[in-house]
């Protein structure tokens, strides 16, 4: 990856925010917005509060392209499972996958 280059991750690795900019990444936290709890404690006799709640499904803004990106690459044979030993040979096999769909598109449109 190229210095400055910006990377996409879900919640679970926002702790590696620092690991990131040690490598000159720009790690940006792709969230779910918040969709309300399932319950509140309340003492006896007092109401529960009214809590708001998102309905229905919601597509994240970035995190449906690193979805689908991952998705093409997984119909690649080599890149279905992750077995590779070496790091830089899985990075050949995904610029070969993308590679691979580049020209298949390009073949369409021609």
């Amino acid at each position: 990856m190229a210095k400055g280059a910006e990377a996409l991750c879900g919640l679970g690795y926002r702790g590696l925010k620092g690991l990131a900019s040690s490598l000159g990444l720009e790690l940006e936290v792709v969230a779910r917005p918040y969709a309300g709890v399932r319950g509140v404690w309340v003492r006896e006799g007092e109401e529960a509060p009214e809590l708001p709640r998102e309905r229905g499904f919601k597509p994240l803004p970035k995190r449906w392209v690193v979805e689908r990106t991952f998705a093409w690459l997984g119909r690649n044979r080599r890149l279905a499972k992750g077995y590779e030993a070496n790091p830089r040979v899985s990075e050949a096999w995904v610029y070969l996958g993308m590679l691979r769909l580049l020209v298949k598109r390009l073949a369409r449109a021609a």
